[in-house]
């Protein structure tokens, strides 16, 4: 049975590294694929060592063309974003979790249908709604939609739902209003919860492309996904340029990846800061 049991684990294992391998592979070659010439690259894409390691891409990237624009943009986009969406889905899901009103459970019922509404469907009154509100082509424009989405506000409610009443009943009792339970007690132990918005806002808004579409035609608000798109449909010159695409798409990938790596761990541990009846 000890030996049936090994071969069992050392199967799941096998098979784990394996769908980890798959997962991985493309990023490898992206990363490689940057550092080759234009001719390695058409030749051979999917080789994972470069036969002549330059930083070409990297340099024509950032020294000859819009990248660092684009960089920024999406950088300046994002941190409103996400600050945005970390306060007003925190308060409208405080909101409906505890605060008694007319209409509450209609109200999350649409949220609910909300979430269930694809996006592109949206696409088109959200460019008439921007554009009637005289904010096309700014970075308000960019910004104000994205500012709180229905998932947020759902995952912030359920949250807030958990956390006893009695906690906020003692604060009552202290003297606070409701506003200074909600920031002084109730947000703290929700950190779980905030810092799951934080990572899907902040990667949500840096790959967001359909909203930058429709919001904007100005090349001096492009955003990263927005200017890289256009490189991919050959802006920059004729040829394959899988070099310059590849680089462009793996430095996308360090800042999600870095938020990702710096909040794991809390954003894993659902019960922190929860306080038992």
């Amino acid at each position: 049975m000890r030996g049936v049991g090994r071969r069992r684990v050392v199967l799941l294992y096998g098979l784990l590294v394996l769908m980890a391998a798959i997962y991985i592979l493309p990023f490898l070659i992206d990363v490689a694929t940057s550092f080759k010439t234009e001719e390695e690259a058409a030749a051979d894409p999917v080789s994972l060592l470069p036969g002549t390691f330059t930083t070409a891409a990297y340099e024509r990237l950032f020294l000859r063309s819009d990248f660092p624009t684009w960089f920024a943009n999406s950088v300046v986009v994002t941190l409103l974003v996400t600050a945005g969406r970390v306060l007003f889905d925190s308060l409208a899901g405080y909101a409906l979790a505890r605060i008694p009103f007319r209409g509450r459970t209609a109200l999350f019922a649409l949220l609910v249908a909300v979430m269930a509404v694809p996006n592109v469907v949206l696409l088109i009154p959200k460019f008439l709604v921007i554009n009637q509100l005289s904010i096309y082509d700014s970075y308000p424009g960019l910004v104000v939609p994205l500012l709180a989405d229905a998932a947020g506000i759902f995952i912030m409610k359920n949250f807030f739902e958990s956390i006893p009443v009695s906690v906020e009943e003692q604060a009552r009792i202290d003297g606070a209003g409701t506003l200074r339970i909600f920031w002084s007690v109730v947000l703290p132990m929700a950190r779980p919860a905030v810092v799951t918005i934080v990572i899907l806002s902040f990667q949500g808004s840096w790959n967001e492309l359909s909203h930058f579409i429709v919001a904007s035609q100005d090349p001096a608000l492009f955003t990263l996904t927005k200017g890289v798109a256009q490189l991919a449909s050959g802006a920059l010159s004729q040829g394959s340029q899988y070099p310059l695409k590849l680089a462009a798409a793996a430095v996308m990938t360090i800042p999600v990846a870095v938020v990702f790596f710096v909040f794991q761990k809390r954003i894993m541990n659902a019960s922190t800061g929860a306080v038992k009846e």
